[in-house]
């Protein structure tokens, strides 16, 4: 009998080892943490996008008040 290691657990070539392999399939698509991660990414993403579009709007109105301040002080 040829035997072979699949995830560290030794089994048997044929039903034990479809078996096996099945669970670990199921198992991996039943796993949603790498979905959950790409989503985080996503409002991380989304929330850069706002602060970077505030602050640009923000800036040139502060480049502005900036040099009159300069200016005043001068």
């Amino acid at each position: 009998m040829v035997h072979f290691s699949l995830a560290g657990v030794p089994a048997r070539v044929g039903k034990d080892a479809i078996v096996n392999l099945k669970c670990k399939c199921l198992e991996f698509l039943a796993d949603e943490s790498g979905a959950t991660a790409i989503e985080y990414g996503l409002i991380a993403a989304g929330i850069a996008l706002a602060i970077i579009e505030i602050i640009q709007a923000l800036g040139i109105n502060l480049v502005a008040k900036l040099q009159s301040l300069a200016t005043a002080l001068k």
